[in-house]
């Protein structure tokens, strides 16, 4: 490959793992129909790495669920330090994306520069507090209840970063008052490369967090101060296609002065790197499960009415360019087949034998392929609703209809599976496409495109084409997002 290449570094922190690429620039992206255009290579992914973060710590609160800072960040400097480093020279933007909904905070005095090399130290200097991660679900519904409503065409559920926030400042006011500063791990990272004073959120992230008006990239400050809210920790807001500032020092190799673009939603740049055209809905199942599609030009969640034909369930997530995605996001996907798989291991070593979960995974997924077709409509009715669900939080899993004929582990696994994508088809039904127009479903994610189950699920619930890729790597969908936030490299020399 050529020496003067303009390259794009695209990072995704993600809950479980962090992922890095190279992607060459040149790609034009649409929100409309995903990538538009493009000359030569670009667009091509010269090299990519990626590694668990292993950060989950345990917590005293109950239903919390909190991470590791450090572990996360070092992580990400294990794989940045694994890419090729003639490759990192030509860098020319850095495109971040990450969990979204969660929130950290940590003590930052003016002028203060951030340091990783500080940061992801076990014994980090810089007072910080852990991730309080997606998964928390500290915030009852009787505590939610309690809060202010957000404004149309918004929800705050547990797990939200406003709602976290507002629970600590509720339960542990003293704990706050250490702290300057809260954002996502991946603004943390924005603000460290920058070396900015003050956090900077993209619109994406931010309504992740609840309680912001997306249209002009504002929190709804005056509510939430009159509710108690620390609002002084509050980042600043910024529309999703900006950069927010340029590498202060060389990172691995990545020269001074490199355009780093504000950190967007995982989803979002799943999205972006997986669709192929107007008429395309895309799938995600991973450690949870989305199903989304874009909606048309000029839609606005505050003003919805009932035309659309979406349930409450489905949520609203600023995408690109002012358009808008309506999600159906269930907390229930990848994890309660991992959960499934955990429990038979337990098993088996309470039975005094030990199988690695690889093999229960394989041999699970197999004997699931072989229940016979005329056996299939049989099966056990599972609903895999183990963590309930944000609009249904006292949701439990249920299994329904067992009989002496479909206990067997592969009838079983089969029906857990289909029960993960009946939950989604409850949330967003066929129905809902036929009425959009959407006439493809585009498929993607660790937890999907691993197993066969799930695929023939998918193809059997909706009735329409599905494709299935491993392309809607959110890392390279932050890449590529690259050319709606620096313009100037919508063309590679």
């Amino acid at each position: 490959m050529p020496g003067d290449q303009n390259l794009v570094l695209g990072i995704d922190i993600g809950t479980t793992s962090v992922k890095v690429c190279l992607v060459v620039a040149g790609k034009t992206v649409s929100a409309a129909g995903g990538v538009l255009e493009g000359e030569g290579d670009s667009g091509t992914v010269l090299a990519r790495q990626s590694k668990d973060t292993a950060a989950d710590i345990r917590t005293n609160t109950p239903n919390g669920h909190e991470q590791n800072v450090p572990k996360i960040l070092s992580t990400l400097h294990n794989c940045i330090s694994r890419l090729p480093r003639d490759l990192l020279r030509q860098v020319r933007h850095i495109g971040l994306s990450g969990q979204m909904h969660g929130v950290v905070l940590w003590q930052q005095a003016a002028g203060q520069r951030l340091c990783l090399e500080e940061l992801m130290q076990p014994d980090c200097p810089v007072t910080m507090s852990p991730l309080y991660t997606w998964q928390d679900s500290r915030c009852s519904p009787a505590f939610l209840a309690d809060l202010p409503p957000p404004m149309a065409g918004s929800v705050v559920h547990s797990g939200y970063g406003c709602a976290t926030l507002f629970w600590l400042a509720k339960n542990r006011p003293e704990e706050l008052e250490r702290y300057s500063h809260a954002a996502t791990v991946q603004d943390l990272v924005t603000a460290m490369l920058c070396g900015l004073d003050r956090p900077a959120m993209s619109v994406q992230t931010a309504a992740s967090w609840g309680y912001v008006d997306a249209a002009n990239a504002a929190w709804e400050v005056d509510k939430l101060a009159e509710a108690g809210f620390p609002v002084r920790l509050l980042p600043d807001v910024v529309h999703s296609e900006k950069s927010v500032g340029s590498l202060v020092e060389p990172w691995e190799g990545i020269p001074v002065g490199t355009s780093v673009g504000t950190a967007l939603g995982d989803f979002q740049c799943s999205v972006l790197g997986t669709l192929h055209g107007a008429r395309d809905a895309v799938l995600n199942i991973s450690t949870s499960a989305q199903i989304a599609f874009v909606l048309p030009e000029g839609f606005r969640p505050d003003v919805a009415d009932s035309s659309s034909g979406l349930s409450p369930a489905v949520l609203y997530f600023p995408y690109f360019e002012g358009r808008y995605l309506a999600v159906a996001a269930s907390i229930n996907g990848g994890n309660a087949l991992a959960t499934f798989i955990r429990m038979l291991q337990q098993w088996t070593l309470d039975l005094g034998f030990h199988v690695p979960q690889s093999a229960l995974w394989e041999k699970a997924v197999a004997l699931g392929l072989a229940v016979p077709e005329d056996a299939q409509a049989g099966l056990a009715t599972v609903s895999p609703t183990l963590l309930g669900e944000r609009h249904t939080p006292n949701l439990r899993a249920v299994v329904s209809n067992l009989d002496p004929s479909n206990v067997g582990l592969g009838a079983v696994f089969r029906a857990l599976c289909k029960g993960v994508v009946s939950n989604l088809h409850n949330m967003m039904p066929r129905e809902v496409f036929v009425r959009h127009d959407v006439q493809r479903i585009i498929g993607g994610g660790s937890a999907l495109v691993r197993n066969q189950l799930l695929q023939a699920e998918v193809a059997a619930a909706y009735k329409m084409p599905v494709h299935f890729t491993q392309s809607g790597d959110a890392s390279v969908g932050a890449a590529l997002a690259a050319s709606l936030q620096h313009p100037d490299l919508r063309r590679s020399p």
